[in-house]
């Protein structure tokens, strides 16, 4: 199964990507609706075209007409609307998500869904420093990563339409991972550059140094200017892996402490090299 523009979609949550997912789809000719707590939300989101109706209410009409459902919540907000509204789902709906950790929530989500609509879980590798349905672009979308994350629940249909999916919103790559393959590298690809970002700049309070800064330091800490909210969550969702990254960083960090410590400049060398080997295979995929 692939898109249509016979589809209704609608989004649940008008944030940056929920925003940055109806603007794309909308521009290309595809209805779609939203749901979302503020009403300053959907009055920019029906001013700037990025939607054709926006509710802050749960209203039933709306979601028995839905083919596909984009859920752009935090994961406890996501299981509680789940819990509280699914009876109102169309049967033979489609619903996927934008959470950023998959573990938690997809396992929850697939037990206490209704058999008569699937939840196929995706993850797109894309955003900015800052939030809200103002800020959305499809711009986003352009040179980065989507991810689906099927388990043995979901039919080859509903994978079919979640790459689709990624496809039409413009993303450079669309790849499949397990739940727990997702988690581990989440962990180290997103949530401990975020935590190495944090961390710098709470190193170093000195006065002024924004005055001296390179482009090495603001490339570093871009995203430094951090959603607290959302990001503490996601960080204890994934716990267990996130620190087992963390520890395997800090060890790498700790090699090269001892490495200048002692002044050997052969072990940094070297682990420079390895450094910049590795990260020419990013440079592959940009």
């Amino acid at each position: 199964m692939k898109l249509n523009k016979n589809m209704n979609i609608l989004i649940v949550g008008l944030g940056l990507l929920g925003g940055s997912y109806a603007e794309s789809l909308k521009k290309q000719g595809y209805r779609v609706s939203a749901i979302t707590r503020s009403q300053s939300s959907v009055d920019f989101a029906l001013s700037k075209g990025i939607i054709d109706y926006g509710t802050t209410e749960v209203e039933p009409e709306l979601l028995r007409n839905a083919d596909l459902v984009v859920f752009a919540l935090y994961p406890h907000i996501f299981t509680e609307w789940i819990t509280q509204n699914q009876h109102l789902l169309k049967s033979g709906a489609v619903i996927t998500d934008v959470t950023g950790v998959k573990g938690c929530i997809v396992g929850k989500i697939q037990d206490i869904l209704r058999h008569d609509v699937e939840f196929i879980a995706a993850h797109p590798m894309a955003g900015r420093e800052v939030c809200g349905v103002q800020n959305s672009t499809d711009e986003i979308f352009k040179g980065a990563n989507y991810i689906v994350v099927p388990t043995e629940k979901n039919t080859k249909s509903a994978i079919e339409l979640c790459r689709d999916l990624g496809e039409k919103l413009g993303f450079h790559q669309v790849s499949e991972l397990s739940v727990e393959m997702h988690d581990k590298m989440i962990a180290f690809l997103s949530q401990l550059t975020h935590c190495i970002a944090v961390s710098l700049m709470c190193a170093d309070n000195t006065p002024g140094l924004e005055y001296y800064t390179g482009d090495s330091f603001r490339d570093l800490t871009r995203i430094a200017k951090i959603n607290d909210e959302m990001w503490s969550e996601l960080f204890l969702y994934n716990k267990d892996a996130l620190l087992t990254e963390m520890d395997k960083f800090k060890a790498s960090f700790d090699e090269l402490y001892e490495k200048i410590k002692t002044g050997d400049r052969d072990g940094m060398r070297q682990m420079m090299r390895t450094s910049t080997e590795r990260r020419k295979s990013f440079d592959k995929h940009i």
